[in-house]
Protein backbone atom coordinates (compact mmCIF):
# COMPACT_ATOMS: atom_id res chain seq x y z
CA UNK A 1 0.00 0.00 0.00
CA UNK A 2 1.32 3.25 -0.92
CA UNK A 3 -0.03 6.57 -0.63
CA UNK A 4 1.76 10.43 -0.45
CA UNK A 5 2.95 12.03 2.50
CA UNK A 6 1.68 15.91 1.52
CA UNK A 7 3.62 18.20 4.42
CA UNK A 8 1.67 20.50 6.50
CA UNK A 9 1.46 23.93 4.59
CA UNK A 10 0.37 27.39 5.33
CA UNK A 11 -4.37 28.10 5.11
CA UNK A 12 -3.71 31.86 4.29
CA UNK A 13 -3.23 31.78 0.52
CA UNK A 14 -5.53 28.68 -0.44
CA UNK A 15 -8.58 29.64 -2.59
CA UNK A 16 -10.32 26.93 -3.85
CA UNK A 17 -12.79 26.51 -7.02
CA UNK A 18 -16.17 25.98 -6.98
CA UNK A 19 -15.14 22.21 -8.40
CA UNK A 20 -12.16 22.13 -5.90
CA UNK A 21 -14.71 22.54 -3.12
CA UNK A 22 -17.41 20.06 -4.68
CA UNK A 23 -14.57 17.50 -4.91
CA UNK A 24 -12.91 18.20 -1.37
CA UNK A 25 -16.71 17.93 0.16
CA UNK A 26 -17.37 14.49 -1.65
CA UNK A 27 -14.20 13.15 -0.49
CA UNK A 28 -15.05 14.07 3.28
CA UNK A 29 -18.60 12.87 2.73
CA UNK A 30 -17.60 9.54 0.81
CA UNK A 31 -15.56 8.81 4.01
CA UNK A 32 -17.64 8.91 6.65
CA UNK A 33 -21.20 8.22 5.14
CA UNK A 34 -19.66 5.06 2.82
CA UNK A 35 -16.56 4.12 3.93
CA UNK A 36 -17.01 0.66 2.33
CA UNK A 37 -16.17 2.72 -1.15
CA UNK A 38 -13.51 4.66 0.83
CA UNK A 39 -10.74 6.21 -1.40
CA UNK A 40 -12.80 7.00 -4.29
CA UNK A 41 -11.35 6.30 -7.90
CA UNK A 42 -11.61 8.64 -9.96
CA UNK A 43 -15.20 7.36 -11.91
CA UNK A 44 -16.56 7.22 -8.45
CA UNK A 45 -15.65 10.95 -7.47
CA UNK A 46 -17.23 12.15 -10.78
CA UNK A 47 -20.51 10.31 -9.71
CA UNK A 48 -19.96 11.79 -6.12
CA UNK A 49 -19.78 15.35 -8.01
CA UNK A 50 -22.36 15.19 -10.13
CA UNK A 51 -25.02 13.47 -7.53
CA UNK A 52 -28.40 14.85 -8.01
CA UNK A 53 -29.38 14.76 -4.22
CA UNK A 54 -27.92 16.66 -1.43
CA UNK A 55 -26.27 18.84 -4.19
CA UNK A 56 -26.97 22.20 -4.93
CA UNK A 57 -25.65 23.15 -7.12
CA UNK A 58 -26.31 20.60 -9.12
CA UNK A 59 -22.88 19.81 -11.18
CA UNK A 60 -22.32 18.10 -14.63
CA UNK A 61 -18.61 17.58 -14.98
CA UNK A 62 -16.53 15.09 -16.58
CA UNK A 63 -13.51 12.59 -15.71
CA UNK A 64 -11.21 15.16 -17.17
CA UNK A 65 -12.54 17.96 -15.36
CA UNK A 66 -12.69 16.14 -11.91
CA UNK A 67 -9.18 15.12 -12.90
CA UNK A 68 -7.84 18.69 -12.57
CA UNK A 69 -9.93 19.53 -9.56
CA UNK A 70 -7.96 16.56 -7.87
CA UNK A 71 -4.63 18.18 -9.19
CA UNK A 72 -5.06 21.32 -7.95
CA UNK A 73 -6.59 20.18 -4.43
CA UNK A 74 -3.14 18.28 -4.00
CA UNK A 75 -0.95 20.95 -5.23
CA UNK A 76 -2.70 22.47 -2.17
CA UNK A 77 -1.72 19.25 0.01
CA UNK A 78 -5.58 18.99 0.78
CA UNK A 79 -6.13 15.44 -1.25
CA UNK A 80 -3.96 13.03 -2.16
CA UNK A 81 -3.11 9.75 -4.47
CA UNK A 82 -3.49 6.21 -2.48
CA UNK A 83 -2.57 3.01 -4.16
CA UNK A 84 -3.69 0.13 -2.27
CA UNK A 85 -1.83 -3.77 -2.76
CA UNK A 86 -5.10 -5.37 -4.40
CA UNK A 87 -5.97 -1.94 -6.28
CA UNK A 88 -6.39 -1.88 -9.95
CA UNK A 89 -6.99 1.71 -10.57
CA UNK A 90 -5.22 4.83 -8.21
CA UNK A 91 -7.97 6.38 -5.98
CA UNK A 92 -7.76 9.49 -4.10
CA UNK A 93 -8.37 10.36 -0.14
CA UNK A 94 -9.15 13.96 1.21
CA UNK A 95 -5.76 15.57 3.93
CA UNK A 96 -7.78 18.55 5.06
CA UNK A 97 -6.79 17.87 8.55
CA UNK A 98 -2.93 18.09 7.36
CA UNK A 99 -4.32 21.79 6.23
CA UNK A 100 -6.84 23.21 8.96
CA UNK A 101 -6.14 20.33 11.90
CA UNK A 102 -9.99 20.22 13.45
CA UNK A 103 -12.13 17.37 15.01
CA UNK A 104 -14.81 15.56 13.22
CA UNK A 105 -17.88 17.50 13.87
CA UNK A 106 -16.37 20.50 12.25
CA UNK A 107 -15.30 18.64 8.87
CA UNK A 108 -18.59 17.64 8.40
CA UNK A 109 -20.10 20.98 9.36
CA UNK A 110 -17.64 22.28 6.81
CA UNK A 111 -18.27 19.71 4.29
CA UNK A 112 -22.15 20.10 4.03
CA UNK A 113 -21.27 23.90 3.16
CA UNK A 114 -18.73 22.78 0.03
CA UNK A 115 -21.63 20.57 -1.23
CA UNK A 116 -24.88 22.55 -0.72
CA UNK A 117 -23.82 26.22 -0.12
CA UNK A 118 -24.64 28.43 2.43
CA UNK A 119 -27.15 26.81 5.21
CA UNK A 120 -29.15 27.38 8.53
CA UNK A 121 -27.54 25.83 11.90
CA UNK A 122 -30.95 23.87 11.45
CA UNK A 123 -30.31 22.46 8.25
CA UNK A 124 -26.44 21.68 9.07
CA UNK A 125 -27.69 19.59 11.35
CA UNK A 126 -29.91 17.48 10.05
CA UNK A 127 -27.73 16.86 6.83
CA UNK A 128 -24.50 16.38 8.70
CA UNK A 129 -26.48 13.71 10.11
CA UNK A 130 -25.90 10.47 8.01
CA UNK A 131 -22.07 11.00 8.72
CA UNK A 132 -21.80 12.55 12.27
CA UNK A 133 -24.70 13.31 14.91
CA UNK A 134 -24.61 16.79 16.06
CA UNK A 135 -27.06 18.57 18.56
CA UNK A 136 -28.07 21.98 16.90
CA UNK A 137 -26.02 23.51 20.21
CA UNK A 138 -23.22 21.62 18.90
CA UNK A 139 -23.45 22.65 15.13
CA UNK A 140 -23.60 26.31 16.61
CA UNK A 141 -20.37 26.21 18.38
CA UNK A 142 -18.79 24.73 15.37
CA UNK A 143 -19.75 27.45 13.12
CA UNK A 144 -18.38 30.25 15.89
CA UNK A 145 -15.24 28.23 16.10
CA UNK A 146 -14.81 28.09 12.69
CA UNK A 147 -15.43 31.78 12.01
CA UNK A 148 -13.14 32.77 14.97
CA UNK A 149 -10.05 30.94 13.47
CA UNK A 150 -6.55 32.80 14.00
CA UNK A 151 -5.16 31.45 10.66
CA UNK A 152 -7.80 32.78 8.84
CA UNK A 153 -11.70 32.26 9.19
CA UNK A 154 -13.45 29.42 7.45
CA UNK A 155 -17.10 30.07 7.44
CA UNK A 156 -19.24 33.05 8.58
CA UNK A 157 -22.44 34.47 8.82
CA UNK A 158 -24.53 35.96 6.12
CA UNK A 159 -26.43 39.12 6.70
CA UNK A 160 -30.39 38.10 7.16
CA UNK A 161 -31.77 38.94 3.82
CA UNK A 162 -35.32 39.53 2.90
CA UNK A 163 -37.99 36.81 2.71
CA UNK A 164 -35.51 34.50 4.81
CA UNK A 165 -36.85 33.71 8.79
CA UNK A 166 -33.20 32.45 9.53
CA UNK A 167 -29.62 33.50 9.22
CA UNK A 168 -27.24 31.24 7.08
CA UNK A 169 -23.43 30.44 6.80
CA UNK A 170 -21.39 29.87 4.17
CA UNK A 171 -17.82 28.57 3.78
CA UNK A 172 -14.70 30.92 2.68
CA UNK A 173 -12.67 28.31 1.08
CA UNK A 174 -13.85 29.63 -2.40
CA UNK A 175 -13.38 33.16 -1.18
CA UNK A 176 -16.52 35.73 -0.86
CA UNK A 177 -19.54 34.39 -1.63
CA UNK A 178 -21.36 36.26 -4.57
CA UNK A 179 -23.94 38.87 -4.82
CA UNK A 180 -26.17 36.55 -6.04
CA UNK A 181 -26.27 34.28 -2.92
CA UNK A 182 -26.57 37.25 -0.84
CA UNK A 183 -29.47 38.72 -2.15
CA UNK A 184 -33.08 37.77 -2.74
CA UNK A 185 -34.34 38.63 -6.50
CA UNK A 186 -35.50 42.67 -6.82
CA UNK A 187 -39.11 43.25 -5.73
CA UNK A 188 -39.48 44.92 -9.55
CA UNK A 189 -38.22 41.85 -10.69
CA UNK A 190 -39.82 39.42 -9.53
CA UNK A 191 -43.36 41.28 -10.10
CA UNK A 192 -42.03 41.62 -13.86
CA UNK A 193 -41.98 37.71 -13.69
CA UNK A 194 -45.65 37.20 -12.14
CA UNK A 195 -47.97 35.84 -14.57
CA UNK A 196 -50.23 38.43 -13.37
CA UNK A 197 -48.55 41.29 -14.97
CA UNK A 198 -48.24 42.84 -18.04
CA UNK A 199 -50.79 42.84 -20.36
CA UNK A 200 -52.73 40.37 -19.69
CA UNK A 201 -53.95 42.00 -16.70
CA UNK A 202 -55.71 45.10 -17.92
CA UNK A 203 -58.24 43.60 -19.84
CA UNK A 204 -59.30 41.35 -16.34
CA UNK A 205 -59.27 44.68 -14.42
CA UNK A 206 -61.65 46.30 -17.25
CA UNK A 207 -64.17 43.81 -16.82
CA UNK A 208 -63.88 44.12 -13.11
CA UNK A 209 -64.45 47.61 -13.47
CA UNK A 210 -67.69 47.26 -15.59
CA UNK A 211 -69.17 44.66 -13.48
CA UNK A 212 -68.86 46.89 -10.23
CA UNK A 213 -70.16 49.86 -11.82
CA UNK A 214 -73.64 47.58 -12.89
CA UNK A 215 -73.52 46.14 -8.98
CA UNK A 216 -73.31 49.72 -7.80
CA UNK A 217 -76.34 50.31 -10.00
CA UNK A 218 -78.56 47.73 -9.68
CA UNK A 219 -78.06 48.35 -5.87
CA UNK A 220 -78.97 52.25 -6.25
CA UNK A 221 -81.90 50.72 -8.03
CA UNK A 222 -82.88 48.67 -5.49
CA UNK A 223 -82.70 51.29 -2.66
CA UNK A 224 -84.83 53.23 -4.42
CA UNK A 225 -87.96 50.77 -4.75
CA UNK A 226 -87.55 50.12 -1.36
CA UNK A 227 -88.03 53.97 -0.52
CA UNK A 228 -84.46 54.56 1.25
CA UNK A 229 -82.37 57.67 0.43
Amino acid sequence: MTMESPAASSSLEIVLSALEARVLGCLIEKELATPDIYPLTLNSLVNACNQRSNRDPVMEVSAREVEGAIDGLRAKKLATLFSGADARVFKYRQTLDLVYPMDISARVVLCELFIRGPQTTAELRIRTERMHRLTLEEVEAVLEELAARTTGALARRMARQPGQKELRWVQLLTGEPSRSLQSEPPIATAVAASPLAGPSLEPRVSALETELAQLRGELAALRKSLGES
